[in-house]
């Protein structure tokens, strides 16, 4: 039996915060509460994502408080219908955190993903082997069911490079010294890890630019950052990653910061045809 989550949903949530967005301007919660026939609790609990709002509400409040972007409403109203904790993910609730199951929602509705990592390559490009061995040496107490439980939701993620409708694009700055990596199985993991940054790299979706080992330190001691961007009307998420499943905010001032440290380390990174010339070069073993 699959365990429902004991939190609302990212989505949820977002649904909400863009509902008092459109009303707070124009009409105060104790208007638009009793236009509603909701008392201002309900409202207040609908606009924080502990209620779920049906679309027909959705369509009904927008139309109350007068919001006049008809493909916006749409997109509002076609989340807010979604199952709360519904998707592939629905059967880890209870096994992952919130936090990075709250990850893992945003990403499958993101329309566009940039993605910078200081010491590893991007978890959207690594490779199953890569995560493994990744995930074994990061926690001496990691059982081998849970190691693979967690492999298979990092694989799993990246369905939505190739998904048939709407495959997100992806804007990946990948580390060089991450290209250096030894592990104790063998060289065959880097190299199938490299191959599929090689691979990667023709796909029209997807860009793939190699930040040099002659970077700036000012460039590259920046911490793991992922910014999501979605369709209309929502806003921009940035994300940033630690052990329990990242942080995430969407203030305009935090995700305008942390999009103009990824322009900076984009702007001296490798271009895309260098980037994958050395990525090649690594791959005939020229570089070591």
């Amino acid at each position: 039996m699959t365990r429902k989550r004991a939190t609302s949903t990212i989505w949820r949530r977002r649904v909400g915060g863009q509902l008092l967005r459109w009303r707070e301007p124009v009409m105060s919660a104790a208007d638009a509460a009793k236009a509603m026939e909701w008392d201002q609790t309900h409202l207040s609990r609908v606009q924080r994502g502990q209620y779920r709002i049906s679309s027909e509400n959705v369509r009904k409040l927008c139309d109350l408080i007068g919001v006049d972007d008809q493909a916006a409403v749409d997109e509002v109203a076609r989340v807010a219908e979604k199952p709360l904790g519904g998707g592939w993910w629905a059967p880890y609730a209870g096994r992952l955190s919130d936090a990075y199951l709250d990850f893992i929602e945003l990403e499958a509705e993101a329309e566009s993903i940039r993605i910078y990592h200081p010491v590893v390559i991007p978890a959207p490009l690594q490779s199953a082997g890569y995560v493994r061995e990744l995930l074994t040496r990061a926690a001496s107490n990691l059982t081998a069911e849970r190691g693979e439980m967690l492999n298979s939701v990092r694989m799993a993620r990246q369905e939505i490079l190739t998904r048939d409708e709407r495959p997100a694009k992806l804007h990946a700055l990948v580390p060089e010294p991450a290209l250096h990596a030894r592990f104790d199985s063998g060289p065959a993991v880097m190299r199938d890890q490299i191959r599929k940054l090689i691979d990667a790299t023709e796909m029209p979706n997807v860009t793939v630019q190699i930040v040099p080992l002659t970077a700036h330190p000012a460039f590259v001691t920046k911490g793991p950052l992922t910014l999501l961007s979605f369709r209309h009307p929502w806003v921009p998420v940035v994300s940033v990653d630690n052990p329990m499943g990242g942080t995430h905010t969407e203030e305009p001032e935090k995700v305008s910061a942390l999009e103009e440290e990824f322009g900076l380390i984009s702007s001296i990174a490798l271009p895309v045809d260098e980037s994958r010339e050395r990525l090649e070069k690594y791959l005939e073993g020229l570089y070591e």
